[in-house]
């Protein structure tokens, strides 16, 4: 993937650009997770791509040569209260400002995935920006390694849910043991695919409302 859009400002003497993206929007359980990654100047990681392009061991490999090459990696989450509290799309934005404040440098400009987030202060919103920005890409592919290792943990308590292997996502198997089970604490009752489960009639925003708005 080209560096198009972070050579534009390099050579205005931006140095530090980060490059920020989220993970785990569309899912009924779990954090939402944010990265901020900054590379060197002209410094591209070979294989970053947008990162549903990639198996989960490419995916692996690369996250590791994004950490050994960036200048700095900060990552976020907002939980699944949070969530409710706030809606997906402020929860999102919540995710991002705490992967920014974890960047051990300042960065000189902000781009991020999807449309803007007022909390950002000044940015560069890039719709499928992991598609055309690689630095972007790049923290895309962070974020999705982190937040799936974490589900993955979590599936040790909740072995049930299968979130090792769908992420929290409303896979079949997912809905089955929602189900069968019912939430745990880490489920999103806002989250139209919770509230069936549970036999709520579906209320406030639903996931494919919320989804429309990131």
């Amino acid at each position: 993937m080209a560096l198009t859009t972070e050579r534009r400002y390099w050579r205005a003497g931006f140095p530090h650009i980060a490059g920020v993206d989220e993970v785990g929007c569309g899912s009924l359980a779990g954090p939402v997770v944010a990265a901020a990654v900054v590379l060197p100047v002209e410094g591209g990681v070979k294989g970053a791509v947008d990162s549903k392009l990639l198996g989960p061991a490419d995916r692996e490999q690369i996250a590791e040569r994004i950490l050994d090459s960036a200048v700095a990696v900060g990552i976020g989450a907002a939980s699944a209260r949070e969530i409710e509290q706030l809606n997906i799309r402020r929860a999102t934005g919540l995710a991002m400002e705490r992967a920014l404040d974890r960047l051990s440098v300042v960065p000189d400009c902000v781009i991020i995935d999807g449309r803007p987030q007022p909390s950002l202060g000044d940015h560069l919103a890039i719709v499928k920006g992991d598609r055309k920005c690689h630095t972007i890409a790049c923290a895309a592919i962070v974020a999705k390694v982190f937040r799936d290792r974490l589900m993955a943990r979590l599936s040790r308590v909740y072995p049930e849910y299968g979130w090792d292997h769908n992420a929290g996502y409303g896979t079949p198997d997912h809905r089955a043991a929602l189900d069968r089970l019912g939430i745990t604490p880490h489920h999103r009752r806002t989250f139209l695919g919770v509230q069936l489960a549970l036999d709520l009639e579906p209320g406030g925003a639903t996931l494919e409302q919320e989804e429309v708005q990131l």
